[in-house]
C-alpha cells in the first residue's frame, strides 16, 4: 500500500488546502502526515506551516496541484451553470403544468426578481462583448 501512495496530500478547505507531507518510511509501518504548508487559490499564495521550509519537489506538487485544482474549479463552475438552465426548464414546467397558486404565491415575485437580474447582467455582458470593451 505504502507504494501507491502519493508523496503530498491535499486537505481541501475554502479558497484552498492544507498540505501535508506523507511519510510511510518509518519505524511504525504507518502513515505519517507532516503539514508543511496552507495554499490559497484566490491570492494564488502559499505559505509554509510554521518555521518549515518549502523543497523544489515541494513547491512543485503544490504549484501543479494548484494548477490542476484551478481546472477542476471552473469545469465545476460551468458544469453548475448548465445544471441551473436545467432548473430554469424543470422550474417553467413545474409552474406551467403541477404548480398550485398558493405554490405559485409564494415563489413568483422571489423568481421574477431573480430572472429580471440575471437578465440585466447577461444583457449588459452581451452588450459589452459586441462593442468591444
Amino acid at each position: 500500500m505504502s507504494g501507491d501512495l502519493p508523496k503530498h496530500y491535499f486537505r481541501i478547505r475554502d479558497n484552498g488546502a492544507t498540505v501535508f507531507r506523507v511519510d510511510t518510511e518509518n519505524r511504525q509501518r504507518r502513515i505519517d502526515m507532516d503539514q508543511i504548508a496552507v495554499v490559497n487559490l484566490n491570492k494564488d499564495e502559499i505559505r509554509p506551516h510554521g518555521e518549515r521550509e518549502l523543497n523544489a519537489e515541494d513547491e512543485a506538487a503544490i504549484r501543479a496541484w494548484m494548477s490542476e485544482r484551478k481546472t477542476l474549479l471552473a469545469m465545476r463552475e460551468i458544469d453548475d451553470i448548465h445544471r441551473a438552465i436545467d432548473h430554469l426548464n424543470q422550474t417553467a414546467q413545474w409552474a406551467q403544468a403541477r404548480a398550485s397558486q398558493d405554490q405559485l404565491e409564494a415563489v413568483t415575485d422571489a423568481l421574477l426578481l431573480a430572472m429580471h437580474d440575471l437578465r440585466t447582467v447577461l444583457v449588459r455582458k452581451k452588450a459589452d462583448r459586441l462593442s468591444g470593451r
